[in-house]
């Protein structure tokens, strides 16, 4: 098997388990890991017995992919350096500060035969997977993403930390466009939004109410789906779906409803997600979340934000 030569920019507290996952995966040469704190670059390179660098420069020649685990506003300049190459790039989510800075980066992938992929991590839950597998059509969506205040930095307001990977799990249930958002939130401890509620309406009639905190007590990330004559209930940390249907009346007898635990086989997200990349990177085939998945998951994220600002604007006017 001929190994692809990867890197990993950014040794922070994602970036250190991307180095990890490369590491231990057959089919990657880790060729390096950068990070511009010098004892973070050096501490995850000897942990996964591989060099560490300061800047990322002189890797333009020498890989095949990398995953780019920076602050969220370096990604665009970051990615375009790579995939300007043909270099294959795995960005974790959110994939750029902007629309248009997300346009640059399909556009560069698309010139230069490159591999874009985004970070969207519960897309490779095992729970999530599963759903491929029901029969799915909703009418009403809930989620609840919630976490205590993280130990790590925070360059990102809630919704692009935490509720966009239910903005992305979500458009793909929905499948349709979004016709109208309402949201609030507010800062709690830093600075930026920490909790935040959206509803989403979809234009085939769907909603979603979507909540995202990382000031709660408890950590809990669930989604509830609603349909015609079935309810499924997904636990992502758990990856466990559980579903109750509405069996119909037999032989006189009453209707009832009958639930069922679906059998899920856990994953572990981070390595599925990196082992997929690999293989598109290997096999050129298109990865399950594309660079304009990522856009759209963006695009959904900054309307969510836009109407958040609103809400706390005339709470303040309200207030005078």
């Amino acid at each position: 098997m001929k190994k692809i030569r990867t890197a990993v920019i950014g040794t922070g507290y994602l970036g250190k388990f991307h180095a990890e996952k490369y590491a231990e995966l057959d089919n990657s040469e880790l060729i390096a890991v950068v990070d511009i704190n010098k004892d973070n670059a050096e501490a995850v390179a000897k942990k996964t017995n591989t060099t560490a660098l300061n800047s990322y420069e002189s890797l333009l020649t020498k890989v095949d992919a990398v995953s780019i685990v920076t602050p969220t506003e370096t990604h665009a300049k970051i990615g375009l350096d790579f995939l300007s190459r043909g270099i294959d790039v795995l960005i974790e989510k959110p994939m750029a500060l902007s629309t248009a800075e997300a346009d640059t980066l399909i556009k560069a992938a698309e010139e230069n035969n490159a591999i874009l992929q985004i970070g969207h991590l519960e897309r490779f839950n095992g729970a999530v997977l599963a759903l491929k597998d029901t029969p799915l059509d909703p009418v009403f969506i809930e989620s609840h993403r919630l976490s205590p205040f993280p130990n790590r930095s925070t360059d990102v307001d809630v919704v692009l930390d935490l509720m966009i990977h239910d903005i992305d799990i979500i458009l793909n249930l929905a499948r349709a466009e979004v016709e109208k958002i309402d949201a609030v939130g507010i800062p709690v401890i830093s600075g930026k939004v920490d909790i935040a509620n959206a509803r989403l309406e979809f234009k085939n009639g769907c909603v979603a109410n979507v909540t995202a905190s990382r000031v709660s007590k408890e950590p809990q990330r669930k989604m509830r789906i609603f349909q015609n004559e079935t309810y499924i209930s997904v636990d992502f940390a758990t990856q466990q779906i559980s579903i109750a249907k509405l069996e119909g009346a037999k032989d006189g007898e009453k209707p009832r409803i009958i639930n069922e635990e679906l059998q899920i086989e856990r994953q572990d997200s981070l390595l599925e997600e990196i082992k997929s990349f690999l293989n598109c990177s290997a096999t050129r085939e298109a990865p399950l979340v594309s660079g304009s998945d990522g856009k759209r998951a963006l695009a959904v994220a900054a309307e969510i934000q836009e109407a958040v600002e609103e809400s706390i604007q005339k709470r303040k006017q309200n207030i005078k």
